[in-house]
């Protein structure tokens, strides 16, 4: 039985993949500085690990087939992605492991290329997109001199999976059990979103298929290239009633952003809601089959349900 170590497993992305893994049937191990899995992963080995402390890592991944590099540091605190993008590099040397890991569309910059192809060179116009592409740099080069694989799955942002810390939970769906859909942009620009379960399963389907694959891949996801009209309406068919629009205040971000750390990241980050882009690939079909692809009606209501908003019964069955 193929063995996964899944880094970050009490993150909400974590969560999923780890789900997903164990779903598959692969021997899956979580990795939690708490030596504790979440409830989620049943059936998966809790062991304890800190990105930020190498030989940690690598004890808590000695004798996987593959690790999964699910972690995230808070958005105010991203100067630890590299030194822990170092430490799982270090891990996989120590274990001769696979490394998979969630790439973003922060590597592009603004101004955001409309479609986003695998052949899209990067443009990174913010701090976190030059961290970003620094991972990945760091990726292809352990690949290039034959030390560590690297598959990465590029998506956009998340939703759906319990937890807290996306767009999705903290400010569309933030106010709609008071009847009210937060647009944090222009409500008919399409945007990419990946819907969790999807990407997850996607992941799976690139580890049963690395004969398919070279010693460095970076593939995109295409998920849900929609507007917020469209997710606003699947809400409502979800919740059976109609919501009153709203908009994320950006100009209160703006205007604080110099006073709060929070918002000053995020500010940096606008961009991305006013810009269109979506992703393509041209790879990913080729290598898993179909891509995982839930209706948008289904899952925005899953989605709904996972952050614990009510749904209509026949949205429950559907």
């Amino acid at each position: 039985m193929t063995k996964i170590a899944i880094l970050g497993a009490n993150g909400r992305l974590g969560r999923v993949v780890g789900k997903a893994f164990i779903d598959a049937g692969f021997d899956v191990r979580a990795v939690t500085r708490s030596g504790k899995a979440p409830a989620e992963l049943k059936g998966a080995t809790a062991v304890t690990g800190d990105a930020l402390d190498r030989q940690s890592l690598i004890r808590a991944t000695q004798g996987v087939d593959i690790i999964f590099n699910g972690l995230n540091p808070i958005y105010t605190d991203w100067g630890k992605c590299l030194p822990m993008a170092e430490n799982v590099m270090a891990a996989c040397r120590a274990n001769g492991a696979l490394h998979l890991f969630p790439g973003t569309v922060y590597n592009y910059g603004s101004p955001m290329p409309q479609v986003i192809t695998e052949e899209t060179p990067f443009h990174p116009t913010t701090e976190k997109g030059r961290i970003r592409c620094a991972m990945e740099d760091l990726f292809r080069r352990e690949a290039e001199a034959g030390r560590v694989r690297t598959i990465v799955l590029r998506a956009g942002d998340f939703f759906g999976g319990t937890g807290t810390g996306s767009w999705f939970d903290l400010v569309v769906a933030a106010k709609m059990e008071k009847g009210v859909y937060t647009a944090p942009g222009p409500t008919d620009l399409v945007h990419e979103w990946a819907y969790l379960p999807d990407f997850a399963v996607a992941f799976v389907g690139l580890a049963r298929n690395l004969d398919k694959l070279g010693f460095y891949e970076a593939l995109n996801f295409p998920g849900h290239a929609v507007t917020d009209l469209d997710i606003k309406a699947a809400a409502e068919k979800a919740l059976g009633r109609k919501l009153k629009l709203a908009y994320m205040p950006w100009w209160v971000l703006r205007a604080g952003s110099p006073f709060v750390a929070m918002w000053r990241e995020i500010v940096s980050m606008s961009y991305l809601r006013f810009e269109p882009h979506r992703l393509t690939s041209t790879r990913l079909e080729e290598i898993i089959g179909e891509i995982p692809h839930t209706p948008l009606d289904r899952a925005v209501a899953e989605a709904i349900q996972d952050i614990g908003i009510a749904v209509t019964p026949s949205r429950q069955a559907a």
